[in-house]
């Protein structure tokens, strides 16, 4: 193999990503090198590459790009289980396994946590980065065995590629027990996190599965996929809550998830927590930020929770792997637009 490789790296916060010449990395012992097939392509990236939020960029220039899929190209000399030629899917969370919570065996609450190639969430994340410097959009990358999701050949790189928002919606469905015979609702189903929430309930067994969203198009591709279990309503078309109980028999659903972005008004969200059912569930995983009105007295009186989930472990993923090498997690739904590395 070469010794250098081509990576889509950030000079400057806000500019276009360059493509640059570097060097390719080696692993270290515990290490594995990834040749890389496909990645994702996060919508949220221009947002976080402008460098005007919260989140914490790796030091610069920085290779990014997190979602990769590919092949183990090369092992460390203390990997085990882990082969030359295997297909996988990095799972690009980084976790310090000190931190309290990582001790607790909590390891998306670490106090240093990071994503590979794009972001820490604290200051001291920065040491995590440094560790693991290359992203996706590098022809290798290196990754811990820990974090590979391995890949049957029924899962392609481009639909793995995916699994970092198919994962958040799992982990949030996992979180609000969906499984046989549930009732969910999904506020946002026609983005990409609440198009995976769908094929994932369908998979797990939910019967009824309410979606409210903006594209009347996918709204219909939505039913389309099981018209008895699914039912759809373009948003403005009728009050959301009024129209969730009138498929539920006036109870409401078991689960929201509430799927509302960044810059999303909170009412829909508001109105569809008045469509759950006593006891029901609410989890957040599309980042809402415009504060959310709530009567504590009816979350205490009927039992109800609002809670939220942020990405998914590596065991998570390998489920879903599982899911759609035996056919309940129908990833040929999902379209892709490929670009070579070059127009990145």
């Amino acid at each position: 193999m070469a010794a250098q490789m081509r990576a889509a790296r950030l000079h400057n916060p806000g500019q276009p990503l360059r493509i640059d010449s570097v060097e390719r990395p080696k692993p270290r012992a515990n290490d594995v090198l990834i040749r890389v097939k496909s990645c994702g392509v996060i919508p949220n990236m221009n947002a976080i590459f402008s460098g005007r939020l919260w989140n914490h960029l790796p030091a610069l220039p920085a290779s990014v790009g997190l979602d990769a899929a590919g092949i183990v190209a090369e092992i460390g000399e203390s990997v085990a289980d882990i082969q030359v030629g295997d297909r996988v899917y990095v799972n690009p969370w980084l976790s310090c396994g000190s931190c309290a919570y990582c001790r607790s065996d909590e390891p998306m609450l670490c106090t240093s946590a990071a994503f590979q190639g794009y972001f820490g969430f604290f200051p001291q994340s920065r040491r995590l980065l440094e560790a693991y410097p290359f992203g996706g959009f590098s022809e290798f990358m290196t990754a811990s065995p820990q974090r590979l999701v391995r890949l049957p050949d029924e899962v392609s790189f481009d639909q793995a590629a995916r699994f970092g928002y198919i994962g958040t919606s799992f982990a949030a469905l996992r979180a609000g027990q969906v499984g046989a015979g549930s009732w969910v609702a999904i506020n946002g189903i026609t983005g990409t996190l609440g198009v995976g929430a769908t094929l994932l309930a369908l998979g797990m067994g939910a019967t009824r599965i309410l979606g409210f969203g903006r594209n009347r198009d996918v709204l219909a591709r939505l039913k389309a996929l099981a018209p008895n279990r699914v039912d759809t309503l373009a948003l403005g078309d009728k009050p959301i809550a009024d129209w969730v109980r009138e498929r539920t028999e006036q109870l409401g659903v078991n689960v929201l998830i509430d799927c509302s972005a960044r810059g999303a008004s909170a009412s829909n969200t508001l109105e569809a927590l008045n469509g759950l059912k006593r006891g029901g569930i609410a989890v957040n995983i599309g980042a809402l930020t415009e504060q959310l009105p709530i009567e504590p007295i009816r979350f205490m009186t009927s039992r109800v929770q609002f809670r939220g989930s942020n990405w998914f472990t590596t065991g998570e993923g390998q489920v879903m792997a599982e899911m759609a090498r035996v056919g309940v997690l129908d990833l040929s739904q999902l379209t892709s637009q490929p670009y070579p590395l070059g127009q990145i």
